[in-house]
């Protein structure tokens, strides 16, 4: 008999799950396929049709991240409904599976700057911003949610701009948050040396998340609209000679900076004060003038990698999934010793990763760590 072959599909079928439809956000079904290194949903919406979406370029590490899994922290409190189910719920629902690792608030929507990529929308246009009141009752919300908050970032708009951010750091240091960060373009912290003294005044558990996408003047004016070297430079110089403890956070847009990851990294080591580098992937969100998905769009692991193969310090074993949310987050963890960092994450077992770490983003404020 010449019974015709049976051929095989070009991918491997992973799973299924549900995602949104990119045009009408509805709830649809979507397969998970492998297709070499390469993880795509394919999404099926009755009214537009199937679309592909690359999810990760590391399908190894895709496949691992699930093997971090472990139970969430439910919440002391919630505070509101589920009335439609996920993802359209929005807030600390009865169906929220994590406790808040980070929890923000934006203080306000007025900005010093209008960037082309702004994910909160923020401009020099906007006026709108919180009352002390209202950002009270924000954070006893959150205290009443946690008990002891881990983290709580204060962001906008630009937060330091508001004619009240030292009355609301010190709000947040009256109450049980075990530490405070300070999401900033850092305008203010390089043009106001007695702004810079105040905060050096409360440095103890805060934290600046100084934005800080590149070392080329040509991608900062793609990203923020103008050549912001200088206001870099001045506010790590102002936050290195008091001793405020600081992350750079970058956000990465392919073809404008997604090159300059080991150089950031290294530019970091440069400075004592700086306690770590966050890369955050460009998405459509806000403000994205210009944005295109297809050219544009970087993904978790296309960072992870860059990190890996160019940085020289951390290998495959040291950047993993963060275990509170382990699809979403990829980190590594170091020992500093002037620019000298040894990798400590490999250096402990998985198993004891996920069973002794806390659900959270920052651990060394914990008790039981310090034993």
């Amino acid at each position: 008999m010449n019974a015709p072959l049976r051929k095989s599909r070009p991918y491997l079928f992973h799973g299924q799950t549900q995602s949104l439809c990119e045009t009408c956000l509805k709830l649809v079904p979507a397969k998970i396929l492998i297709d070499g290194d390469d993880v795509f949903y394919q999404k099926r919406c009755p009214d537009h049709g199937v679309q592909m979406t690359k999810v990760s370029s590391d399908a190894a590490y895709f496949r691992s991240e699930l093997s971090f899994l472990k139970p969430g922290d439910r919440p002391l409190e919630v505070q509101t409904r589920t009335d439609f189910g996920c993802p359209y719920d929005c807030g600390l629902c009865p169906d929220h599976e994590q406790h808040s690792c980070l929890a923000i608030i934006e203080v306000n929507e007025a900005c010093n700057l209008t960037c082309p990529v702004c994910f909160a929308g923020s401009s020099q246009a906007a006026t709108k911003q919180l009352d002390l009141a209202t950002i009270g009752r924000m954070m006893d919300a959150l205290v009443a949610s946690e008990g002891e908050p881990d983290l709580l970032q204060l962001s906008g708009g630009e937060p330091t701009i508001h004619p009240d951010i030292l009355t609301i750091i010190d709000m947040a240091r009256e109450r049980p948050i075990r530490h405070l960060m300070i999401n900033t373009n850092g305008l203010r912290i390089a043009a106001d040396p007695a702004f810079a003294d105040a905060l050096a005044e409360r440095r103890k558990g805060l934290e600046i998340y100084l934005q800080f996408d590149s070392l080329r003047p040509e991608a900062l004016t793609e990203l923020r609209g103008a050549d912001l070297s200088k206001v870099r430079r001045n506010a790590l110089a102002a936050l290195e000679a008091r001793g405020i403890s600081t992350t750079l956070v970058c956000t990465v847009k392919m073809g404008v900076n997604d090159d300059e990851m080991a150089a950031i990294i290294d530019h970091a080591l440069t400075y004592r004060c700086v306690r770590g580098v966050t890369f955050q992937p460009i998405q459509d969100a806000g403000r994205n003038l210009g944005f295109d998905p297809k050219t544009d769009r970087v993904l978790l692991s296309d960072i992870r990698r860059r990190v890996v193969e160019d940085s020289g310090i951390f290998g495959e074993a040291d950047m993993i999934p963060l275990p509170c949310n382990p699809t979403a987050m990829s980190i590594g963890y170091g020992l500093r010793n002037g620019r000298e960092v040894i990798p400590v994450t490999s250096m402990i077992p998985k198993e004891e990763l996920v069973s002794v770490l806390p659900n959270a983003v920052t651990f060394e404020r914990y008790p039981m760590l310090k034993q």
